[in-house]
């Protein structure tokens, strides 16, 4: 697909769980794919830097430390993470810095139910959290159906529909 013709899909699935003062995103997607290549997209660094909003030091799909780098345009940040379960293909869970972020894969008729819980330590950010991950889920669909766009990250995402995104999301969750 042409990057520029690009558009995300409409809101997900999305609720907020409070989390020792902060929240836990909780974001359900279906997806047309196999819970194995999901796997893949979700571990494999070439894969991850295709769709992720970092990039990985290593694969994921084992328990262990790791480096996810934040890109934000030519800014980087690196975090700490440590992958703490890794059972393919069904569960992945790791920290980011200060959050916690747990993927879990479930087959149906289809392909994928993703179920991505995403603690963050401020409640306030969750729509902005699930409006990047809304868009990098569907750049990440595009990837596993051989039509990449290319990652979208950082303010780069604004011009991808990440605000509407953030309010419907914002919206849906109360102002979490």
């Amino acid at each position: 697909m042409p990057r520029d013709s690009f558009r995300p899909s409409p809101p997900a699935e999305v609720r907020a769980e409070p989390a020792d003062g902060g929240a836990t995103l909780v974001f359900v997607r279906d997806l047309r794919h196999p819970p194995e290549a999901v796997w893949a997209a979700l571990t494999d660094p070439a894969r991850l830097r295709e769709w992720a909003p970092f990039l990985a030091d290593r694969d994921l799909g084992s328990p262990g430390a790791a480096v996810l780098t934040m890109v934000d345009g030519e800014t980087t940040e690196d975090l700490p993470a440590t992958v703490r379960r890794a059972e393919p293909p069904h569960l992945l869970e790791y920290t980011w810095g200060d959050d916690l972020l747990r993927w879990e894969l479930t087959r149906t008729a289809t392909g994928t139910r993703l179920t991505l819980r995403h603690t963050v330590t401020d409640r306030g950010i969750a729509p902005m959290v699930a409006a990047g991950w809304h868009i990098c889920l569907d750049v990440a669909e595009h990837l596993l159906g051989g039509d990449p766009v290319g990652a979208i990250r950082g303010a780069e995402a604004k011009e991808f529909g990440w605000a509407e995104l953030r309010d419907a999301y914002a919206t849906r969750l109360g102002d979490a």
